[in-house]
């Protein structure tokens, strides 16, 4: 599976999504990050957790279900694809989109970051995180199910 590689860019759209609303859980150890996330996607009408650990995230994830999970790559206890791997693990068809500074490093490198559907770049806007949502998630919320 190909990943993709969605960077930065200067065009601002502000309008209102043109896809449903969608259950959300955000992971980084930096809360200023998971906040800033919750806000642009509650911006949409997006009902969004945030997990400042990944071991936090695991628990949120066994006890809710979730549309998308979005997930920084370096922290400190568990790396981003390896929290990926994890959530694939419990469902193989769990989105999971990738926001990180090392995003150009990491395609370069040509690490596949085993689980991760799309790689979003550091820094990023609202119109980022919408084209990552419309790529992995499917035309209606499956809130997590396993069909």
């Amino acid at each position: 599976m190909a990943i993709a590689y969605i960077a930065g860019s200067l065009k601002l759209n502000m309008a209102g999504p043109s896809f449903p609303q969608r259950r959300i859980l955000v992971v980084d150890d930096e809360t200023f990050v998971c906040e800033s996330v919750r806000l642009l996607l509650t911006f949409d009408g997006h009902t969004v957790e945030v997990a400042t650990d990944p071991k936090q995230a695991l628990e949120l994830y066994d006890h809710g279900t979730f549309d998308i999970v979005f997930t920084d790559f370096e922290m400190p206890t568990m790396k981003g694809d390896e929290l990926a791997a994890a959530i694939k693990a419990r469902n193989p068809r769990q989105p999971v989109v990738m926001i990180t500074a090392y995003a150009e490093l990491l395609r370069d490198q040509g690490n596949p970051l085993k689980g991760v559907d799309c790689v979003i770049a550091k820094p990023f806007l609202l119109e980022n995180l919408r084209e990552a949502i419309a790529k992995v998630a499917p035309a209606q919320p499956k809130t997590g199910e396993i069909p």
